[in-house]
């Protein structure tokens, strides 16, 4: 029991106090520094009532012995000191740090700004209208270049094969240094729609000639025409030498039947196959026929237009002057009347050479007597075909005839005829010619000119009455 005495000793820290029991447990003194307990201790907390609940009335004031034995509160512990600041973060190396800064309400987007569909499509707009400029920008260039001058200094002829594509084609304008970018001459076709009509063929493209004129001319077609003359009275195979012989032409062509062409002068363009050019002057010569026999003169000796054809081929290979054929053509229409044989030299030459032309030496007494199918010395009538193709000037005088009884000629050493009407005419005619051979010979034993007259032409100067007179029929 505790004595109030004043004077008695105070006990020392952790000394029991003097006539207490030895083992009774020492009082804990009040602790006086400030170092605060821990939070977790559930005797230092007062709980407080649950709400709702009356209030207790408030215990008595603790004893001093009580108050210096109870540990603190949390209440009256002194607040515990700020942490340290954190120390500023670096940024990673190679980036710079970003200091934030405060937005300002007034600038921030609304919320309808934000909205992903707001967002998408000011991205779209965005997009189209970069899209459009540069579209713009695209054609205004494709446009000055199309109508530009291109790179051209001089005159240049370009062949463009037949199957080139339209990329080809622009290559091929380009590497000859007509157009600057095979691209662009690409994309002007596309743009224009027109590289599926570009024609090939050869072209001749004049100085700075721009893109558009390139394509203008191209569809139009406009290509270098180069002519191949086809004389009147070559067999077919003789033409089709000379078409073979032909650079500019391409191709093997069948060979056509004899008679079936029609001798004229053919624009043609580089490249151009040999079958196309046989069968347009096949096409030419059936359109002429067909023509000239519809406007025939009436109560021919011919039973249809090949006869008629057969015919013309004769008088082609026996005059090579235009205004002789239709007289030509008029003795042997006579002497079909007349049912005569045709007695031509040249129908002697074809039955022995056939197609190639040319006997290469003088007709002989033999030749004459030889039968073959084409000898009219030996056959009544026209032969089985004609013996070369003749032109249109020999088919329209066989179609009409000169109005005359001549039944005879012979050559008259200047590359005409001598016309008869009876045998006595004919052989003074005859006659005459023989000089004239004879003293052509003479001359050429001298050193002169060695050509018999009348020869000139390539015809036969040899007529029916000239190797048999009209009485041997």
């Amino acid at each position: 029991m505790a004595t109030n005495d004043p004077n008695a000793p105070t006990p020392q820290d952790g000394a029991p106090s003097p006539g207490a029991p030895a083992d009774h447990t020492p009082i804990i003194p009040a602790r006086t520094d400030t170092t605060p307990e821990p939070a977790s201790e559930p005797a230092s907390r007062v709980s407080e009532p649950a709400s709702g609940s009356p209030l207790p009335p408030n215990p008595a004031p603790a004893a001093p012995e009580d108050v210096a034995a109870r540990p603190a509160s949390a209440e009256d512990r002194p607040a515990p000191p700020p942490p340290p600041p954190a120390p500023p973060r670096k940024a990673p190396r190679g980036r710079k740090s970003v200091k934030s800064k405060p937005v300002d309400p007034k600038k921030r987007p609304s919320r309808s700004a934000r909205h992903p569909a707001v967002v998408i499509g000011s991205g779209v707009f965005t997009f189209l209208l970069f899209l459009a400029v540069g579209g713009g920008l695209a054609a205004w260039y494709g446009q000055m270049k199309y109508s530009a001058p291109g790179p051209l200094t001089a005159e240049k002829t370009v062949l463009i094969p037949r199957g080139s594509g339209g990329r080809d084609i622009a290559e091929i304008l380009e590497r000859e240094g007509v157009v600057d970018n095979w691209a662009l001459f690409v994309a002007s076709q596309q743009i224009t729609r027109r590289g599926e009509v570009l024609k090939a063929g050869e072209y001749v493209f004049p100085p700075h000639v721009s893109i558009a004129e390139v394509l203008d001319q191209m569809v139009a077609g406009k290509v270098v025409q180069h002519q191949v003359t086809i004389p009147e009275g070559l067999t077919s195979l003789q033409v089709v030498d000379r078409l073979m012989a032909n650079d500019l032409l391409s191709g093997t062509p069948r060979m056509p039947q004899e008679g079936t062409l029609l001798p004229e002068t053919y624009n043609v363009v580089r490249g151009m196959r040999r079958d196309e050019l046989i069968a347009r002057m096949t096409a030419d010569q059936q359109k002429v026929v067909k023509e000239l026999w519809e406007k025939r003169a009436p109560d021919l000796p011919l039973k249809s237009p090949q006869d008629m054809v057969i015919l013309a081929s004769i008088v082609e290979k026996e005059t090579g002057k235009p205004e002789e054929r239709p007289r030509v053509a008029a003795v042997f229409i006579n002497r079909l009347n007349r049912k005569m044989r045709l007695q031509s030299d040249p129908t002697i030459i074809y039955g022995i050479v056939g197609g190639k032309g040319t006997l290469g030496r003088p007709i002989s007494k033999t030749d004459i007597t030889t039968a073959t199918p084409y000898n009219t010395y030996a056959i009544d009538g026209l032969p089985p075909g004609p013996i070369a193709n003749p032109g249109r000037e020999a088919l329209a005088a066989v179609a009409n005839p000169a109005k005359s009884k001549d039944l005879y000629f012979v050559a008259d050493g200047t590359g005409g005829h001598v016309f008869a009407e009876t045998l006595d005419q004919h052989n003074r005619n005859v006659a005459r010619w023989r000089e004239i051979e004879a003293d052509a010979r003479q001359r050429a034993s001298q050193g002169g000119n060695g050509t018999a007259p009348g020869t000139g032409t390539g015809t036969a100067p040899a007529t029916p009455a000239q190797r048999a007179p009209a009485s041997a029929n």
